[in-house]
């Protein structure tokens, strides 16, 4: 039975791409993003939740109450005012409830307690919106949602080399393409890839915004459910072989926790066991925790 979270939580997730793209640049010619000072590579917060948001959807049908408000192709303005028409409120009108004001103060937006109405109506209708909140205040307005669930960029443990590959494809997409080639019918391309990369990117979950947008128990399991099983309904030619490693997940005994988080993040060290040579496997890694580094009152589960 779904209720509501009353501890805090902090977590670890290590994944790794094996010749693949995790995360491309759009401003670089979709190579895979990466630190120009480091050289370690990256993957933004968006893309992780992403995955989060796409699994929930296949996984849920998009049925309410887990449905997903930002998802491909979304008009999202068209969802908010969707919203308002479930709760029967008519926008076109003046407000219901005097207390509103006595006259609509701008056509087809809310106003007043309808705008908590349809915040809170599209908090309990879908999960990435009480997950990780949302910008309502556009078109019909819904304000904003704070989100319990945020995400930092992943980074990887190493430096990234970034590969670059001429592909061919044994077809052209116009018949002035195949004139153009004499029937040689070819088209060239390129893919980028990193070789193999070991991320490690950090969550944090707040019981107190959890309260305030319904993110429940029931909720808390299915995002751990997603972190571990992202990208096995991900898979493209694009993106290699992409897989979460091991999850570390700190439980606090309360609900504003018992400990600054990097103290606990600095008890999970990753390094790789041969310098000598490039890592190209999960296997060429070792993971360690430190325990007695972990303080009281907070508990660390491993998945």
């Amino acid at each position: 039975m779904s209720t509501d979270i009353q501890k805090r939580y902090d977590f670890v997730i290590l994944f790794e791409v094996k010749d693949g793209n995790p995360n491309g640049d759009p401003d670089a010619g979709n190579l895979p993003r990466i630190d120009a000072e480091t050289g370690h590579g990256l993957v933004t917060d968006v893309c992780l939740k992403r995955k989060i948001r796409n699994y929930v959807g296949l996984k849920m049908n998009e049925q309410i109450p887990n449905a997903i408000f930002v998802r491909e192709k979304a008009v999202l303005n068209n969802t908010i005012e969707q919203a308002y028409k479930s709760l029967d409120i008519k926008l076109d009108e003046p407000p219901a409830d005097s207390s509103d004001g006595s006259k609509r103060n701008k056509k087809g937006q809310g106003q007043g307690k309808e705008v908590d109405r349809a915040r809170q109506f599209l908090c309990q209708n879908f999960f990435d919106i009480r997950t990780f909140g949302a910008v309502l205040s556009t078109g019909a307005n819904a304000g904003q949602v704070r989100g319990p669930v945020q995400l930092t960029f992943a980074r990887s443990v190493d430096p990234i080399v970034s590969l670059e590959h001429s592909i061919t494809r044994m077809a052209v997409t116009t018949e002035a393409e195949a004139e153009k080639q004499g029937g040689d019918n070819r088209t060239m391309g390129r893919k980028f890839t990193v070789p193999y990369g070991l991320y490690r990117a950090h969550g944090f979950v707040s019981a107190p915004l959890a309260n305030q947008t319904g993110f429940s128990t029931d909720d808390l399991e299915l995002l751990w459910e997603a972190l571990e099983n992202m990208f096995e309904h991900d898979r493209s030619a694009a993106r290699g072989l992409m897989g979460t490693r091991k999850i570390f997940i700190f439980k606090h005994s309360s609900k504003m926790g018992n400990a600054p988080v990097q103290k606990l993040f600095d008890a999970i060290k990753v390094k790789r066991i041969d310098k000598n040579k490039p890592p190209r496997n999960f296997s060429d890694y070792e993971i360690t925790v430190a325990r007695e580094e972990i303080p009281s009152g907070v508990e660390l589960i491993e998945k």
